[in-house]
């Protein structure tokens, strides 16, 4: 395929991720289709793919609408080809270029070219701020049927299209959901659901939607969700909740803090998945309760988080792996926690498997987790020490030491090498490669 373009559109298109132009549903289909020679005419200037959504420009050059309207959102003013101004306004639809590029599409559908849909219609900025306004007045009048159902239209909208979900953002639609639940914490959970599922089509959420979810009454109906809702609305609301409490601001996590039940909440939803993203919110949000104050630490640590923490690592994902392992070092700074791991019979094995191999997050907060355990001089630290020499932590740190790290990952691998070094000729290492040969106490 060669097309004729400008260098500005060459290093354009580099920005803009690939749009999938053929769907393959057999091996023969697939060979086939890799010989199909898309017309120049049908090439968006861009993302250099089959246009699905033409438009036309004033300039007159043609592209894909999802392309230049992100090329345009990156802050750019000009026709990527010619360099003459261009405004999102100025966009007009290609109905003929779309009727062309779908007669196409049939005449090769027998080597694997996948039919483009007519495109549906933008949503146009008077149609975003009616939705938005609609949300607001079912919230105002306690109307929860109606409101959840202006929420979820507003839901559907956004997720059309980017363009659809930057115009509702536009209007408003965040502070008006975060609003909305506020207005009607209490009321219908299937509602509360629709609101929320709605609320994390427009994060981020600006200071106002994050203080109408920071209210007593908010936070109480999150918890509730979290607690009792169905699944949809238990991870709706884990997410929206990480928004909030990912402001670090201190009055909000104090907020979240003192909700009843929310740290209960939170360790539930990861000794109960429900999800892989209400999993990792939850993990998140309780990494900041621990970071912010050793009070939250020790709470957590009460509901039971370290025993939750460390059996979820044992077979996590790189993503779960740092969220899980940030979360426990945080609730390690309490005294509760620290005896809850020390007396896991996991707890050392798995933060010395976590140490190498995940990522260098993993390996700075398994280091520091690995260092509050084993850094006191009682009995119960220096059964830690003894612990991760039998698994093999010594020669990981020094492994660690010779690849590099640095700051306080360094710091720390450093003291526990000196804390390990006068129980090392005493204890037989075993490698660490599996868990296979412990005991689990669950």
């Amino acid at each position: 395929m060669v097309l004729a373009m400008s260098r500005a559109a060459r290093a354009a298109s580099r920005l803009v991720p690939e749009i999938p132009m053929l769907r393959r549903s057999s091996k023969q289909a697939a060979a086939a289709a890799e010989e199909v020679a898309v017309p120049a005419q049908f090439v968006c200037p861009i993302s250099l793919d089959l246009m699905r959504d033409p438009v036309t420009a004033p300039t007159g050059i043609t592209y894909d609408r999802e392309s230049v309207e992100g090329w345009l959102a990156r802050g750019n003013a000009r026709c990527p080809v010619t360099g003459r101004p261009l405004r999102l306004a100025d966009l007009v639809p290609n109905h003929a270029t779309r009727r062309m590029i779908q007669d196409w599409c049939v005449a090769n559908r027998a080597s694997g070219v996948e039919l483009v849909r007519t495109p549906k219609v933008p949503l146009s900025d008077a149609a975003a701020a009616e939705a938005v306004a609609t949300v607001s007045a079912a919230a105002r009048r306690g109307d929860a049927a109606a409101c959840g159902a202006a929420a979820a239209r507003a839901r559907a909208l956004g997720k059309e299209s980017d363009r659809n979900r930057r115009s509702l953002v536009a209007a408003g639609a965040a502070r008006a959901l975060a609003a909305a639940f506020g207005r009607l914490a209490g009321e219908r959970a299937g509602a509360l659901g629709d609101v929320l599922a709605a609320l994390t089509v427009f994060f981020p959420l600006d200071d106002e939607a994050r203080r109408c979810i920071a209210s007593p009454a908010s936070l109480k109906s999150l918890v509730s969700a979290m607690s009792h809702g169905e699944l949809p609305a238990r991870a709706g609301a884990a997410v929206v909740l990480r928004e909030v409490a990912s402001s670090a601001d201190a009055h909000t996590l104090e907020a979240v803090l003192r909700t009843p039940g929310m740290c209960d909440a939170l360790v539930d939803l990861v000794r109960n998945p429900v999800s892989t993203q209400a999993t990792k919110a939850a993990l998140v949000t309780a990494y900041y309760l621990a970071a912010a104050s050793d009070r939250a630490a020790a709470r957590l640590a009460e509901c039971g988080a370290v025993s939750v923490l460390v059996e979820a690592l044992v077979d996590a994902d790189k993503g779960t792996s740092e969220k899980a392992l940030a979360a426990l070092d945080g609730v390690l700074c309490a005294d509760a926690g620290l005896a809850a791991a020390r007396a896991h019979a996991l707890a050392v094995p798995v933060l010395v498997k976590k140490m190498f191999r995940v990522s260098d997050m993993a390996t700075d907060f398994a280091v520091s987790a690995l260092w509050r355990l084993c850094r006191a001089g009682d009995a119960a630290a220096a059964a830690c020490r003894a612990e991760a020499l039998r698994v093999g932590a010594f020669q990981k740190l020094l492994l660690l030491l010779q690849v590099g790290c640095g700051g306080v990952t360094k710091e720390r691998a450093s003291e526990l090498l000196k804390m390990l070094n006068g129980s090392k000729g005493s204890v037989e290492c075993v490698e660490t490669v599996d868990f296979k040969g412990l005991k689990r106490p669950f």
